[in-house]
């Protein structure tokens, strides 16, 4: 379920390559392929070839691309799931919370000596989120996706979803809390095509953000030369950093919460206590069988359960910086004591009572988070992300003249 491996062992060894290079192979050649022929026919058919994918993959028959537009609608608390709606306001509320403190003017202005330069901020116009829908519905990723948008002054915010995920009372009140009133029920490489390129019923937007299935996750590659992405996100990951006195219970309960994701999910633990591992290996043969998901975490764990053996915890922060995970967790004292010294995860949760599982819902920064060790450069979604920089340059007469020499000499090395 669980393997135990020394990092300085020959397995331990092959087990840290695998991990570090685990991005590598994202995208295969033959989910390239079929999203590349998607994009093709709806840039080129339209709402014609999109009503085709549709009933294909989505299994929705219309006559019209108009017929998969979806109603948002708040909905009172004997329509939605117990205690849904309340959560959902305390959620809004504490991602609102967070991103407002990001809001810059949307100007700077620097003026010296007759030269007066403007810093623009600008937010894009158009944007489409996309909410997966396959195992399950995700009225959190609209909340996390949608938020920022919104803060940071999009016009249009469009969501896309497979057409089961409208089936659920819970994304449609989020949706509607959110303000949304263009939702499409189109999931897959057709809806990020219709959304990349336009269609005839869908125009297209700026940028789509939003996490997705391999096949999204290939076509939003493969469309990133005509729009914005957020980044490619693969199957989710935690990495566990646990010292001397982490409870195993709590450790094994933070592994099958990632675990429970997806069966390509990745769930390491690093210690520099074999004891506590096997103490953590043991838990999860008892949390398991308890959970609903048990069958999609066992496939996880057996894939890509590890535990990784360290000489200690500076041999644990070098790894852990390596390894660059989507979310990286620190229990024990001198696990915690290591916080301010990481710089390379997308998001790092300190303490035992810091589940991972509040990031997903309630803390406040977005858990659209960049997996498969793109930490080392990129960051998770926030405002910034829906912000086109520019700049705006006045030169007075005077000015001009006392630069014109030095510019023309700079000019003049270029070839120019």
């Amino acid at each position: 379920m669980l393997k135990i491996l020394a990092l300085n062992s020959r397995r331990g060894r092959r087990a840290r390559q695998r991990l570090l290079r685990r991005g590598d192979d994202l995208l295969d050649a033959g989910t390239l392929r079929r999203a590349r022929r998607i994009l093709k026919r709806v840039r080129r058919g339209g709402d014609r070839a999109l009503l085709r994918f549709s009933a294909r993959y989505d299994g929705l028959e219309a006559a019209s691309v108009g017929e998969l537009r979806r109603p948002c609608e708040r909905l009172d608390d004997g329509r939605l799931p117990a205690g849904f709606a309340a959560a959902l306001d305390r959620a809004v509320a504490a991602v609102r919370r967070y991103h407002e403190a990001q809001v810059r003017p949307p100007e700077t202005r620097l003026e010296a000596a007759g030269v007066e330069l403007v810093a623009l901020r600008r937010p894009l116009r158009r944007v489409g989120v996309y909410v997966p829908g396959g195992r399950a519905t995700y009225p959190s990723t609209a909340v996390m996706t949608v938020l920022p948008a919104r803060l940071a002054g999009v016009r249009e915010i469009v969501v896309a979803s497979p057409p089961r995920a409208f089936d659920n009372a819970a994304l449609r009140h989020a949706l509607a809390v959110l303000g949304i009133d263009e939702a499409w029920a189109i999931g897959g490489a057709h809806a990020v095509a219709a959304l990349a390129y336009g269609t005839e019923t869908i125009r297209r937007v700026d940028k789509i953000v939003g996490p997705g299935n391999a096949l999204v996750t290939a076509a939003k590659h493969l469309a990133s030369s005509a729009v914005a992405i957020d980044g490619l996100a693969g199957p989710s990951e935690v990495v566990i950093v646990a010292s001397d006195g982490a409870d195993a219970r709590l450790v094994a309960a933070d592994l099958l919460a990632q675990a429970e994701h997806d069966p390509q999910a990745l769930a390491v633990l690093i210690t520099d206590r074999k004891a506590l591992a096997r103490r953590v290996r043991a838990e999860l043969a008892v949390q398991l069988p308890a959970l609903a998901t048990a069958e999609v975490a066992r496939a996880a764990l057996a894939g890509q359960g590890l535990a990784l053996i360290v000489g200690g915890m500076e041999e644990a922060l070098e790894l852990a910086e390596e390894i660059a995970p989507e979310h990286l967790q620190l229990v024990g004292d001198e696990a915690e004591a290591l916080a301010p010294r990481l710089e390379r995860a997308g998001a790092v949760f300190v303490g035992g009572a810091s589940a991972e599982v509040f990031g997903d819902y309630m803390a406040g920064p977005s858990h659209v988070l960049p997996t498969g060790g793109t930490a080392r450069f990129a960051s998770g979604l926030g405002l910034e992300d829906f912000l086109r920089r520019g700049h705006r340059v006045r030169y007075s007469a005077a000015a001009a003249a006392r630069q014109a020499a030095a510019v023309a000499a700079l000019a003049e090395v270029e070839g120019l």
